[in-house]
């Protein structure tokens, strides 16, 4: 049997470890912390189809979505659900951007339809605030950040024979050579391939490789969110805002540039609404964007008033109390491609760099690793 060695247990990682035994290899899976602890779990969850760029993204998007499906189908516990989004028009210009974004060649395979706001509430009737139209994403899902990474390496574990699938949290990797990496014990673990899912540690085991680079291949991206008591009403669908189309690619429409003026506030932070319904009730809400380090090491609490304000607008009635607030950082590739992959060195490589697509494409990179 073929041998993998894996590095990092956020979920590149550990889809990485899931695809790999699916095609069954024997796994070696090393993780720094004694779980995942990085952006992989400081997220919103979201299986994001519908704002990526048509071709290439699109396309790895909707095979990383089916399987999404088919691990969750396998795996209990990552709270996958099909719950579709709702992208909000709070006026006339924000209207018209995602009536070109409906029209668009491959709208079909997005899932998108255009809705008025009598549709808007029938497809979620939590939105009770004044809204001009919204366009539904049918095949935008969600799981649970929090939970997928101990989900996979647990589901892992509980059906692998001896010797197929090695779980090491708490094992830093420190050193590479041909098909081989060393962690902070001494130990060597040697395979037909070494796959470093290191995330956003730019230093570290891959710091060498990385360096060797004249301009970078990725960069580091800061991000705030935050997390309330449980909503008294379920909401069907994930929800976006209408600053969000400024973000994703699919929305790179004419109507864009007929979008006002951010307000002071989001501008400075970059931010857009994205509101997620957790099992439990509880939102999640997000985000804001921050490119140029050194990071602040403390949070910034005008950037959460604005996205509280902005989701209980398009919510029409008071959040519940914050019950926690978290900054992350996540890896994003700086050439124009979805992610990084590179050779680190003889069957050794160094697949990081998704950005914010990484929840939504893990599983689809996974695949093209493996081929």
């Amino acid at each position: 049997m073929e041998r993998v060695v894996i590095v990092g247990g956020g979920v590149l990682g550990v889809m990485h470890a899931a695809l790999a035994r699916r095609r069954g290899l024997a796994v070696v899976h090393l993780e720094r912390e004694a779980a995942a602890r990085g952006a992989s779990v400081r997220n919103f969850g979201l299986i994001w189809v519908s704002g990526r760029a048509a071709g290439q993204e699109l396309d790895l998007a909707l095979r990383s979505r089916a399987l999404w499906q088919e691990l969750a189908g396998q795996i209990p516990g990552t709270g996958y659900r099909s719950a579709g989004s709702l992208t909000l028009a709070a006026d006339d210009a924000e209207l018209t951007l995602l009536k070109q974004a409906a029209a668009l060649p491959d709208a079909a395979e997005r899932g998108f339809e255009l809705l008025d706001p009598a549709g808007v509430r029938a497809a979620n009737p939590a939105v009770a605030g004044q809204v001009t139209g919204g366009l539904l994403g049918r095949l935008d899902a969600i799981v649970e950040p929090r939970l997928v990474p101990s989900a996979v390496t647990g589901q892992l574990r509980a059906t692998s024979g001896a010797g197929h699938y090695d779980w090491l949290p708490g094992h830093e990797a420190v050193e590479v050579a041909p098909h081989a990496v060393r962690d902070h014990t001494g130990r060597w673990h040697r395979a037909d391939l070494v796959v470093l899912c290191t995330g956003a540690a730019h230093t570290g085991v891959a710091g060498p490789h990385l360096a060797g680079y004249h301009r970078p291949p990725v960069r580091r991206v800061r991000l705030q969110m935050l997390q309330t008591e449980p909503l008294r009403v379920s909401l069907a669908t994930a929800i976006a805002d209408g600053d969000s189309l400024r973000y994703y690619p699919a929305y790179d429409l004419p109507g864009r540039q007929r979008l006002p003026p951010q307000p002071p506030v989001a501008a400075a932070a970059a931010a857009q609404l994205l509101l997620v319904q957790r099992l439990d009730g509880s939102l999640t809400i997000g985000d804001t964007h921050e490119y140029d380090e050194p990071f602040a090491f403390d949070v910034d609490e005008a950037a959460y008033q604005h996205l509280r304000a902005r989701a209980e607008l398009l919510l029409g009635c008071a959040l519940p109390p914050t019950r926690r607030r978290w900054a992350g950082v996540y890896s994003q590739a700086t050439t124009g491609e979805l992610y990084h992959r590179s050779q680190v060195a003889p069957g050794v490589l160094l697949v990081t760099g998704p950005g914010g697509r990484g929840m939504t494409m893990a599983p689809a990179i996974a695949e093209q690793t493996f081929g």
